[in-house]
């Protein structure tokens, strides 16, 4: 669960951001040199660790999120919690909303450690394959700059957010959260 308080310490521009909730358009803020881009709608199939952290984000931020996910919102760790505003698709494969949660979105944003494998490297070789923008960026001292650049550059409307689950990264939820709140802060 998001800490409201922790969030408005993080991100000074938090208040603001959660003032214009209801606005279907981007936010920029920061000063001349340094304008950050948010995306209107963070996307995520909700698995445990880095797509929550990214839907946590979302939530955080007040801006929309949802996405696909399994038929009966499987996840790792039993049923996708509801306040998260994803869709059911009709299968229960996880590839499935993999594929379509790219394929829906402008843009990917994959956050690792170590090495892409498994659900993660699925994401990178679907987003090769539909031609569409993805960042993979390992999670560490550069990441921030690298994700503020990047976004930047292809200013998503819809951005996909991925990476492993808890079980295979013990944490990496949490980590991933504060790396994305840090990327958001001035």
């Amino acid at each position: 669960m998001v800490n409201d308080d922790k969030v408005r310490e993080q991100v000074p521009q938090y208040d603001r951001i959660v003032m214009n909730r209801n606005r279907k358009t981007t936010a920029a803020f920061g000063n001349a040199n340094s304008v950050m881009f948010v995306p209107a709608r963070i996307v995520s199939g909700g698995q445990t660790g880095v797509d929550r952290a990214g839907l946590d984000l979302a939530i955080a931020i007040g801006i929309e999120h949802g996405g696909w996910c399994p038929r009966g919102r499987l996840a790792e760790d039993g049923t996708i919690p509801s306040r998260y505003e994803l869709s059911e698709n009709d299968s229960r494969d996880y590839t499935v909303r993999t594929r379509q949660n790219v394929v829906d979105s402008d843009a990917t944003l994959i956050l690792y450690e170590r090495r892409l494998r498994g659900g993660t490297l699925l994401t990178q070789k679907v987003a090769v394959s539909e031609g569409k923008p993805h960042l993979c960026v390992a999670m560490g001292d550069d990441a921030v700059s690298a994700i503020r650049d990047w976004l930047r550059q292809w200013k998503p409307m819809a951005l996909n957010i991925a990476g492993p689950r808890e079980s295979s990264h013990p944490g990496i939820g949490s980590r991933a959260f504060d790396l994305l709140i840090s990327v958001f802060a001035s």
